[in-house]
């Protein structure tokens, strides 16, 4: 029995097959670290560690990163996923370019963009929606939220706040896309609270699906230094096993849970899941949502004018 809808069995449901997402890192930045040294617990190379150089033709790693999927798990077909930093922070025509480079290659179902809230605009969504129809492909929108506890997205150094989130997502929605969330359930400052009142406002919006990572420290970030310090404390283990349990259960059963984890190197991090495999936490959330008796969605009972059920109004 699955008790939270995972990533895989949405592919496998949409594709009829297992399908993966191919790493891509092309030649850009992130305004955040243009104007200031970016959000405080970046290291300075983003979050594409599984990708290739970005001086690497996007066709070169798409075809290589494929060739190394496909002989290890007999896949047959991929996603795009342009990863690291704000991929929709480039002039028009050459975002417009590796999208369509992207999309000739051969055997790619889809094309996942990750980017800021803040960085996206209707000229772009156009491009992504011509994208879409030309090549017969699926389009994911991937927004960095983090929490939608403003005051800590203050003090992460975001660089905007939750009402650039809602605006970015009720652009997004009418184009058809699927839209996904990053959200970090462990940033110093959030309680359990907010993970909860996360998981509620991400309900009520025309979100597909959410990606959850559990806080790390890259060394050489803002973050790092304070917590060197002792200047932030973080969770412990047994409290962010808390907060995600929470929020699976709060969040709308449809939702699509791509990941619980970060999945980071060790040797690039000063704290990294409290030292722990990221599948053996895997383990131990579902053995507490299996002892609770909980599933997905098992507390989402507040949206669709809730008081009114509970009081029978006429």
């Amino acid at each position: 029995m699955e008790r939270y809808r995972t990533y895989s069995s949405y592919l496998k449901e949409l594709y009829g097959e297992k399908v993966y997402k191919l790493p891509l890192n092309i030649p850009v930045t992130c305004p955040n670290r243009i104007d200031s040294y970016g959000c405080s617990f970046c290291g300075g190379a983003g979050t594409g560690f599984e990708a290739m150089d970005a001086q690497v033709p996007v066709r070169e790693q798409l075809r290589k990163t494929k060739e190394k999927i496909s002989a290890k798990y007999h896949a047959g077909k991929f996603i795009a996923y342009f990863q690291n930093y704000t991929n929709t922070f480039l002039p028009l025509e050459q975002f417009r370019n590796y999208l369509q480079e992207a999309a000739g290659v051969e055997d790619i179902v889809g094309i996942s963009v990750s980017t800021r809230p803040d960085c996206i605009r209707k000229d772009y969504l156009d491009v992504l929606e011509e994208t879409a129809r030309t090549c017969n492909l699926k389009i994911t929108l991937e927004y960095g939220l983090q929490t939608v506890n403003y005051h800590t997205l203050r003090q992460i150094n975001r660089g905007h706040t939750l009402a650039e989130y809602l605006d970015a997502v009720l652009m997004t929605a009418p184009y058809g896309f699927d839209i996904c969330t990053h959200i970090i359930l462990n940033l110093p400052g959030d309680t359990l609270e907010d993970s909860i009142e996360t998981a509620k406002i991400l309900s009520a919006l025309p979100i597909r699906s959410v990606k959850l990572h559990s806080l790390y420290v890259p060394k050489g970030s803002r973050l790092y230094q304070d917590f060197e310090h002792g200047k932030i404390t973080l969770c412990s283990k047994e409290e962010y096993l808390d907060r995600l349990t929470a929020f699976i259960c709060y969040v709308r059963s449809d939702m699509v849970i791509e990941r619980l984890f970060s999945r980071v190197p060790k040797e690039d991090a000063g704290f990294s899941n409290w030292g722990v495999s990221w599948w053996k936490l895997r383990d131990l959330f579902e053995q507490k949502m299996e002892e609770g008796g909980y599933v997905q969605g098992c507390k989402c009972d507040y949206l669709n004018g809730s008081a009114l059920g509970r009081w029978r109004m006429e």
